[in-house]
C-alpha cells in the first residue's frame, strides 16, 4: 500500500497581499477600456485563486466583479431594449431614446468607481460598492 501525502491548505495572504490583489480586482475595469469586457473577468479569476486564503481578497475581487457584469453587461442590455423598443415604437422614442443613452454610461460609471475603490482599498480603507457589497456578503459569500 502507499502512504498518502498530507494535504496541506494554502497558506493564508498578508495583509499587504490582501490590498494587493483587492485593489487589482477593482482596476481590472481600466482592461475594459482596452478590450471591452475582458477585465470583468479578471477579478473572477482572483477570487477562485484566493477566496480560500484570505476573506478579504474573495470579498472585494466578487464585488468587483460584480460591480463590473452588472454595468458592462446590464449597461448594454438595457440600452439594447430601450433603444429597440424607441426604434420600433415611434411614441415611446422621445422617452425610451434619452434613457438608452443613459444606461449606455453604465460602463463609464465602472471605471470610474473602480478606480475610486482601487485606490482607496490600497490606502488600506474599506470599499463597499452601494447595494453590492450587501449582496455579496449575504449570497455568495455566506
Amino acid at each position: 500500500m502507499s502512504e498518502q501525502i498530507p494535504v496541506i491548505p494554502p497558506a493564508p495572504l498578508s495583509p499587504a497581499e490582501e490590498k494587493q490583489w483587492a485593489m487589482i480586482a477593482h482596476l481590472s475595469v481600466l482592461l475594459n477600456l482596452f478590450t471591452g469586457f475582458v477585465g470583468t473577468f479578471v477579478p473572477l479569476i482572483i477570487y477562485f485563486l484566493y477566496k480560500d486564503r484570505s476573506r478579504y481578497t474573495a470579498f472585494h475581487s466578487m464585488q468587483s466583479f460584480v460591480m463590473q457584469a452588472v454595468c458592462s453587461f446590464g449597461g448594454l442590455l438595457f440600452t439594447v431594449v430601450v433603444g429597440g423598443i424607441g426604434s420600433v415604437i415611434p411614441f415611446a422614442a422621445i422617452i425610451c431614446l434619452p434613457l438608452s443613452c443613459v444606461f449606455a454610461l453604465l460602463p463609464l460609471w465602472a471605471i470610474i468607481w473602480g478606480v475610486i475603490a482601487g485606490v482607496k482599498v490600497n490606502n488600506g480603507e474599506s470599499y463597499r460598492y452601494w447595494k453590492i457589497a450587501d449582496f455579496v456578503e449575504t449570497s455568495i459569500l455566506k
